[in-house]
């Protein structure tokens, strides 16, 4: 390949990968055509993208950006699968290949990149596990507004209590009914 051309190869790595700060590496040798074909469809419609890359080249185009740790990781036939969107993350990501490995037992992990932290090829699953930014923005409010949930429950329980009792006695002096003194 001439040189000109793995410029240009290595200019559209820079400009597809551009902004990402993390990625999954995978080897999909061995995966029949129609079932990476089917992969990919999948993945798209969660704006998950695939892209095969060439090593070298790769490696050159991540040099300097933020995908500079994934250096590390590429060996042998890659494929970088990244989010095209903020409603996809690596998170979501290995989720999706972890899911899918289930059925296409060829799909072979080689480690993935999350906002600096390198996950090793057995790591993937963890990071499946870990809440996605949203999730953990909602388990955050959920903490921060638990104690005022707790704070509104202990300063209306008594109202409530009070107004319980007031409402028995008004349907029993409704119905002619008499009240007596509690001992």
């Amino acid at each position: 390949m001439s040189k000109p051309v793995k410029n240009l190869i290595v200019n559209s790595y820079k400009n597809r990968f551009a902004g990402l700060t993390g990625g999954v590496l995978v080897d999909i040798r061995g995966i029949k055509s129609n079932d990476t074909n089917s992969l990919r469809a999948d993945l798209a419609q969660k704006q998950i993208k695939i892209t095969i890359v060439k090593n070298s080249l790769a490696k050159k185009a991540f040099e300097d950006a933020e995908l500079a740790p994934l250096n590390d990781l590429i060996d042998g036939p890659s494929a970088m699968v990244y989010p095209v969107s903020e409603d996809a993350s690596v998170v979501s990501i290995a989720r999706e290949l972890i899911t899918a490995a289930k059925k296409l037992k060829e799909l072979e992990f080689k480690g993935a990149l999350m906002e600096g932290i390198v996950f090793g090829p057995d790591e993937i699953d963890a990071l499946s596990k870990y809440p996605t930014k949203e999730e953990a923005h909602a388990q955050v409010v959920q903490i921060l507004l638990s104690p005022a949930q707790n704070l509104v429950g202990a300063v209306t329980g008594p109202g409530k209590m009070i107004a319980s009792i007031l409402k028995t006695v008004q349907e029993k002096l409704e119905n002619g009914e008499e009240i007596k003194k509690a001992s």
